[in-house]
């Protein structure tokens, strides 16, 4: 029987370690590779130019890989259901390879696929390659629920077998196995899009800060791997060299696929026992840092549909964050007054990268540091400008710092003078990226507003005329938000257990039944705490109408229902009757909108993520 295979690449482009690239050349007679520029990405507002040009890149050098094998990248434009049909037919496909997506609307996408390939008679592979691990497992180890802290995550990780090895890169001897049929017009119709045939201006676009594909990650994998210092002591560089682009940096790499996880985990792991050569235990996984949160994302993000956003989202905690267009505004396009938080925005939109440092400082300014805008606004500007962006990660980045999930020590804010002033004392970033304020002493670098009008004339920038005023007062504006945040983790009392403090004086209704449902999704309370959560629902029925009837949590009914078989029924009616129209969300106290007078107190930083 003739073997006619299809691979499509999606998040794999590069053909080191490809297992669906593999057993689409296995025993086939020929073989077309596949990209499809699919309108969910490609016909998206909220994809800037670096991300596009970095694809492009990435996509212009695995052509050129293939072309040196005899073959070629076929880049098809369209919706893949409607593409993929039409190639099956065209060129006789028996054969659809491609790697698992453990993302919600990937699962959906290639669901669709799989059931029109099974209808034309197209034999479907699909194979993972963009995890370590196999998320499903992990789910079905924590009682078919993925785990919500990392601690547990790491746990049950340290109970599975390593992750499988790479794969060897793809052979000339393997493709002359199996033909690639090119005809002269393939390059007018199968070529690889310039970012001016997709609509992009390049007149006065600066040269890329990172060039994409495969080449260029294999290349940067050794100059990492030369770091054996940090390997072998753990530690990250500090500094402000750090807060630029680093020619060893992998995650844009990472989340294209143009690097493998499992290569870059076993080079890791191979190098750490050449340094550590007593060792006998293997590599701890602290050395997996980077790679193990971008997997404990995943995981929680796979089987919930609503991760990148607060409405339906059973782990997300409902906040009441503000609505202001102009304040988000400010935010994205570095015009805060504050330099270190427009400096980091500058580089972001410049090079669509920041150090993750800087992605803690401008992620906590915008949500519970200083503006109150919700973390759902802050995610889409990163996805926009972000070249490692992609939607588990981000989301659960974002979540993760404004204490929506996964964290909730809300009372540790990053300062937007004294952060960057401990991380770069010298203010040499904020002078590449803000070149306005080049001028001005170190002393008032971070905090251009405090120096004295001679100095700011000396440095040729006025405060309120060539680089905006502070647009808040963080000292007052986190201040409040800490309260706000307060009263919502009185509410929401979960992580650690339900103490009688907050029970006590959580004023409503709803305030109980946020604590009962998230001690029904987390697991997290005893049988006695949970009792007498509900017994003091029970006695205070005076404060029921003080509910606000808004953002409804979708485990309402199920808390609701566990309230009825515990507790006897009220004189006044159904609970859950009552419960279903009174829906969750704490209620803040306002914010006001302080002077400009942002002095900043030193505080301490909050845990780093990845």
């Amino acid at each position: 029987m003739v073997v006619n295979s299809v691979h499509w690449f999606r998040k794999g482009l590069r053909l080191h370690d490809n297992p669906s690239l593999q057993e689409a050349l296995n025993g086939a007679d020929t073989v077309c590779c596949v990209y499809i520029l699919d309108p969910w990405f490609a016909g998206s507002a909220n994809v800037g130019v670096n991300r596009w040009r970095f694809l492009l890149e990435s996509l212009e050098d695995l052509n050129n890989s293939l072309r040196k094998l005899n073959s070629r990248l076929f880049v098809v434009r369209g919706q893949p259901t409607d593409v993929l049909p039409r190639l099956f037919k065209e060129w006789n496909v028996t054969r659809l390879t491609f790697e698992y997506d453990p993302e919600p609307y990937g699962k959906e996408r290639d669901g669709a696929i799989i059931k029109v390939a099974h209808e034309m008679g197209v034999e479907t592979i699909v194979r993972n390659l963009h995890t370590l691990y196999n998320l499903d497992r992990i789910i079905e180890m924590n009682n078919n629920s993925a785990p919500l802290t990392f601690k547990r995550f790491q746990t049950i990780v340290n109970r599975l077998d390593l992750p499988r090895r790479p794969l060897p890169t793809v052979t000339p001897q393997q493709m002359e196995r199996c033909k690639t049929l090119i005809a002269k017009d393939h390059d007018q119709h199968y070529s690889v899009p310039s970012l001016e045939e997709l609509g992009f201006k390049t007149e006065g676009l600066p040269p890329a800060v990172w060039r994409g594909g495969e080449s260029e990650a294999l290349e940067r994998l050794n100059k990492h791997l030369d770091r054996k210092a940090w390997v072998a002591n753990f530690e990250h560089p500090r500094g402000v060299c750090s807060l630029f682009a680093s020619p060893a940096g992998l995650s844009p790499f990472l989340r294209f696929g143009c690097l493998s996880c499992r290569v870059f985990y076993y080079n890791l792991r191979e190098l750490y026992m050449k340094v550590k050569v007593n060792n006998t235990r293997g590599p701890p996984l602290s050395l997996f840092g980077q790679l193990l949160w971008r997997e404990f994302f995943y995981t929680a993000a796979t089987i919930n549909p609503n991760f990148d956003r607060m409405e339906g989202n059973p782990i997300c905690v409902q906040i009441p964050w503000d609505q202001n267009p102009e304040a988000l505004a400010k935010w994205a396009e570095g015009r805060t007054g504050f330099p270190w938080i427009d400096a980091i925005m500058t580089q972001l939109r410049q090079e669509g990268w920041i150090h993750h440092l800087a992605r803690h400082a401008v992620a906590c300014f915008l949500t519970r540091g200083d503006l109150w805008i919700s973390w759902e606004s802050g995610m889409k500007v990163f996805e926009e400008l972000l070249l490692d962006a992609d939607w588990s990660v981000n989301a659960g980045s974002w979540m993760w710092l404004s204490c929506s999930a996964f964290f909730q020590q809300f009372f540790h804010c990053y300062c937007p003078v004294g952060f960057g002033r401990r991380t770069d004392p010298s203010g040499d970033y904020i002078r590449h990226y803000i070149p306005i304020l080049k001028d001005y002493p170190n002393r008032y670098i971070y905090e251009p507003w405090n120096a004295p009008l001679s100095v700011q004339k000396a440095a040729h920038c006025v405060v309120g005329v060539d680089y905006p005023k502070p647009m808040i007062n963080h000292a007052e504006a986190s201040r409040l938000n800490i309260e706000r945040m307060k009263q919502v983790y009185q509410q929401l009392s979960h992580y650690r257990g339900l103490s009688e403090s907050p029970l006590r004086h959580s004023p409503c209704l709803h305030g109980y039944l946020t604590i009962i449902h998230f001690c029904l999704i987390n697991r997290k309370c005893n049988a006695n705490s949970f009792l007498h959560a509900a017994t003091l629902l029970r006695q205070r029925p005076a404060h029921w109408s003080q509910t606000p009837p808004e953002h409804a949590c979708p485990l309402l009914p199920q808390a609701s229902t566990s309230l009825q078989h515990i507790l006897p029924p009220h004189p006044h009616g159904s609970r859950q009757a009552w419960a279903l129209q009174h829906p969750l969300r704490p209620t803040p106290p306002p914010l006001r909108t302080p002077p400009h007078s942002p002095s900043c107190p030193p505080r301490r930083p909050s845990p780093s993520y990845p």
